[in-house]
């Protein structure tokens, strides 16, 4: 089916859906302002939201249109062995809820960059804040164009006026709503798309040119099933070495050190709320992105291995076949629900350190909390315009954007991960070292990305490897040994705790960074699990 042809087809059913769910989104982030009177109810949305819609709100938020509509994209093009890439959540979440989580909730910042304030110094805590806003300006313009790509699909509206429209509605609601409108609309996205996705699976199976089995056998021949990778390889970007060591650090950083993940969590209720949000991520995310992968490679299986103008439309054109009444504005739905999750959160969380991090920080720093709501809202605009260039630039691009997004990303990872990490658990770390360890690091990945053929998982390790051997060093040399552990590393920590007295739990949950909750250690084995599933799919077809 022509695109035309899809235009055509639409209809005023899909166009109902359409509206009628951008309108209940609007609605929502309207009711939600009028419990937004400062600028810490924009941020933290007054400490008050039940855990389970923070979990959603975190799993829908990465759960974006980038993987609805680049997650089966990325396996049709090569194989169900790109699956490696989040194979690592569940260590991810054992290593942020024990070790990060702990130092921003107990501080009660509403900008996780004020640790490194605390642990270096004001100019370490202006780079991360920079890097910051940089990285996820850059990932909400790819967003953006997902959903923009979703319009001009289906409607023939220019990609560049459908960019502006998606940037408006989002705008709209989480400019008045702030964290909590970004928190349950997600809620609200993610049933949504989670439907889409399964009626798209059901469909999709119902339309097979054989069974099942058949079909997985004649892909496993074509080797589309393959699941596990163990190769060497470093220029390949999905194996398992790939996924468990260098995206495990990866992901570390975006669920540990990312504002836009974290600051979600910071608006729970206690700490083990924040930490249960938290693990729905751990459990929930295998599921979800071996869905999508599964999906391109049937697809694969269904178009016969055909190519497409641009891989990330192949849910799109499939649902537009089917001719399901109500399908492709459900689908519609689904994707921008996917795209909006991730956008409104962007947008909040760019506004908040901008706002937080260097507005207040270094120009007015004692204002009333009106004030800063005001600002916070200013910045909101301001980002939301900021991202539509660098979105419109992205539609130059017919790659995977799933893919696309994870090699930007991987630039900015390993500066994070090393100031994080140095700050946790070094003693002699100075920001004068930390700065100069970013400094070589980004230059050292640039020689990596330009001059060889490494695949981009593995920035994060490198570029995290230089940045700490040199920022060591520098700091030893350049302010020698420190005579004492910083209260806001692990051991400073530990060591506070028992000088005030203060129980290292909070109910049934450690409030101290470095302690591993009972409940921790099931992600290991569900890591574990996992692994064992992955080869007896492939192995059994």
């Amino acid at each position: 089916m022509f695109r035309s042809e899809i235009v055509a087809a639409f209809g005023t059913l899909n166009w109902t859906i359409l509206i009628v769910y951008i309108l209940g989104n609007l609605l929502l982030g309207f009711v939600l302002s009028r419990r937004v009177t400062s600028a810490e109810d924009f941020y933290l949305g007054r400490r008050a939201t039940p855990w389970w819609a923070i979990g959603i709100s975190v799993v829908a938020t990465y759960v974006s249109a980038l993987s609805f509509l680049g997650g089966p994209a990325w396996s049709y093009s090569e194989n169900l062995a790109v699956i490696a890439i989040h194979l690592n959540y569940p260590i991810v979440i054992f290593l942020v809820i024990t070790i990060f989580l702990p130092f921003f909730f107990n501080s009660g910042v509403a900008s996780i960059y004020e640790y490194q304030e605390r642990r270096f110094g004001p100019a370490s805590r202006s780079v991360m804040s920079g890097i910051f806003l940089v990285s996820q300006g850059l990932t909400s313009a790819a967003i953006l164009y997902a959903t923009a790509l979703v319009i001009e699909f289906i409607t023939g509206i220019d990609v560049v006026q459908a960019i502006l429209v998606v940037t408006v509605i989002a705008l709209v609601y989480t400019m008045l709503g702030g964290i909590a409108a970004v928190i349950w609309t997600d809620v609200i996205q993610a049933g949504v798309l989670l439907i889409g996705a399964g009626i798209i699976l059901v469909a999709l199976l119902g339309e097979l040119p054989a069974p099942l089995g058949e079909v997985l056998g004649e892909l496993k021949a074509q080797g589309k099933t393959t699941t596990l990778d163990f190769s060497f390889d470093f220029t390949r970007e999905a194996t398992v070495w790939s996924g468990v060591i260098a995206m495990t650090l990866f992901h570390t950083t975006v669920y540990g050190a990312n504002q836009m993940m974290v600051q979600r969590t910071l608006a729970a209720r206690n700490i083990g709320d924040a930490k249960k949000a938290y693990l729905m991520m751990g459990f929930a995310a295998f599921f979800i992105y071996f869905l999508f992968m599964f999906l391109g490679i049937l697809f694969y299986a269904y178009y016969q291995g055909a190519g497409f103008e641009n891989g990330n439309t192949i849910i799109l054109q499939f649902a537009a076949e089917y001719a399901l009444p109500g399908l492709m504005g459900v689908i519609a739905a689904a994707v921008i629900a996917a795209a909006m999750s991730s956008l409104d959160s962007s947008l909040n969380s760019m506004a908040t350190v901008s706002t937080v991090d260097f507005y207040q920080r270094y120009f007015r720093r004692h204002e009333d909390g009106a004030h800063y709501l005001a600002v916070s809202r200013g910045f909101t605009v301001f980002w939301a315009a900021a991202i539509v260039l660098p979105a419109i630039l992205y539609a130059q691009s017919e790659g995977s954007i799933l893919q696309t997004l994870s090699r930007i990303g991987s630039y900015f990872v390993g500066a994070k991960l090393s100031m994080y990490g140095l700050g946790f658990f070094s003693k002699h770390a100075t920001e004068k070292g930390v700065l100069a360890g970013v400094a070589v690091g980004f230059v050292v990945i640039w020689a990596v990305a330009t001059q060889t053929d490494i695949a981009w998982p593995w920035y994060c390790l490198i570029g995290g490897t230089v940045n700490v051997a040199v920022s060591v060093a520098a700091s030893r040399i350049l302010d020698g040994k420190q005579a004492d552990w910083s209260p806001y590393t692990v051991r400073g920590q530990l060591r506070r705790f028992a000088e005030e007295g203060r129980p290292l739990k909070d109910g049934n949950w450690y409030a101290v960074p470095g302690k591993v909750d009972p409940v921790a250690y099931a992600l290991l084995g569900f890591f574990v699990l996992t692994l064992l599933f992955l080869y007896g799919f492939d192995s059994l077809i």
